[in-house]
């Protein structure tokens, strides 16, 4: 897919960082850690599925107010690698810690993660910042979809080595992932340091930080000149709040309301990073074809369907095998979603603010990221995780009526 791309060794290295980091996303924040805390770490299940979404919504805020700020710096002085490298690490380092906390640790093992969490996605950021300069509008889907897809190999090459290397039947074990996840990223991320290219660090001095100040209040006050990205933004505000609670709250679902084991949610965790690695290879190359807006559509609509059987499988005379069904289909649409959303971005993004406007784009999907969770850690104390998923239902729906009501023009070519 990279082959014909005339820096593809870039692009292979930047794409490494998806490989890199994407164990955070599928074994703490998704599938195993978050599950292990609501069943062994917190007092029980109801309020542990409350305290993780609260810690989910505290990182939303922090990474919403950092992002700009951060991302503002890095364009005035140069610091993009360097806050790459920096977060990189944090989250790599606080990962490892999180074996540590055991029974009863709550509030221990929510600020390691919570620590961890918001530095992996400031890293993000960064990251997602150098797609404009590594790509352009031909390209930029096809590129995109190759990292999602490698990062969701890399998610799934990491649940087969923790299959092979820890006992998840034994709490005490299944505590070790953390350390791998840990490693995993310091050791992968290191050719996307080495191979990346920016421009030269200045002395960073008050001015830097000032002028960011400036630059973010200029772009607040032009940012109705850029019509099409602050209607998309808003649009992704809902969709992406809708996954981020499905990262947040998928396997907590499938513990605690589907009554999964954790051999089932890691082997659902494998099954869904095939299928997301799948999709993300696939529609990747699609979007190329056929346009980012009608992948966008074509995702959001079967997210919609999945989630919906998610909900009604509870009653079903087959809840396991039917939320099976729902989480295929999920992973086959989050690497789509996901990977053409920050495609789109990096088509629409002026050249001169590309790192300012990816902290807009990660301020937009963390603004609000944190009503998902907190609501349905509402909804479960007060009824149930089943009667929660609406709240998942509802963002994904807004979000897909607010895209379609975005006019783009015809010089817009990368959509159809």
């Amino acid at each position: 897919m990279i082959s014909k791309i005339k820096n593809r060794k870039e692009v292979f290295a930047w794409s490494l960082y998806d490989f890199a980091n994407q164990p955070f996303t599928t074994i703490i924040v998704t599938f195993i850690y978050s599950a292990f805390f609501v069943k062994v770490i917190a007092p029980n299940p109801q309020i542990g599925t409350a305290m993780w979404a609260n810690a989910i919504a505290i990182t939303a805020i922090i990474v919403a107010v950092l992002s700009p700020i951060l991302g503002a710096i890095a364009d005035n002085s140069g610091y993009r690698k360097f806050f790459l490298i920096l977060f990189t690490w944090i989250c790599a380092v606080f990962s490892v810690l999180m074996y540590f906390p055991e029974a009863g640790d709550v509030f221990w093992a929510l600020t390691l993660f919570i620590i961890a969490n918001i530095a992996f996605e400031m890293g993000s950021v960064f990251c997602n910042s150098y797609l404009p300069d590594l790509s352009n509008k031909d390209n930029s889907g096809s590129i995109s979809g190759f990292a999602w897809g490698l990062g969701f190999v890399g998610g799934l090459l990491a649940l087969f080595l923790a299959l092979f290397l820890v006992d998840i039947n034994n709490p005490d074990e299944l505590r070790k992932i953390n350390i791998l996840v840990g490693i995993w990223f310091a050791i992968f991320s290191i050719p996307t340091f080495m191979f990346l290219k920016d421009r030269k660090k200045d002395k960073l001095t008050k001015k830097h930080i000032s002028d960011s100040f400036s630059t973010i209040r200029k772009t607040f006050n032009s940012i109705t000149y850029y019509k099409q990205i602050s209607q998309f933004l808003i649009a992704r505000l809902f969709f992406n709040d809708g996954l981020v609670t499905i990262f947040a709250l998928g396997g907590i679902y499938a513990v605690g309301t589907i009554n999964f084991t954790f051999e089932e949610v890691m082997l659902l965790g494998i099954v869904l990073n095939s299928c997301a690695g799948f999709g993300s290879f696939l529609f990747g190359y699609l979007e190329d074809k056929i346009g980012v807006k009608k992948v966008i559509n074509i995702s959001l609509v079967v997210l919609i369907i999945a989630t919906l059987l998610a909900y009604i499988a509870p009653e079903t005379n087959f809840p396991k095998e039917m939320f099976w069904v729902a989480g295929v289909l999920i992973g086959l649409m989050v690497g789509p979603n996901q990977s053409c959303s920050r495609s789109l971005m990096a088509q629409l993004v002026p050249n001169e603010k590309q790192n300012e406007f990816f902290g807009f784009f990660a301020l937009t999907g963390k603004a609000t990221s944190f009503l998902g969770p907190l609501l349905f850690g509402i909804i479960t104390t007060y009824y149930s995780q089943q009667m929660a998923l609406w709240v998942v239902i509802i963002l994904f729906v807004v979000g897909l009526l607010l895209f379609n009501r975005i006019t783009f023009t015809k010089s817009n070519n990368f959509v159809r």
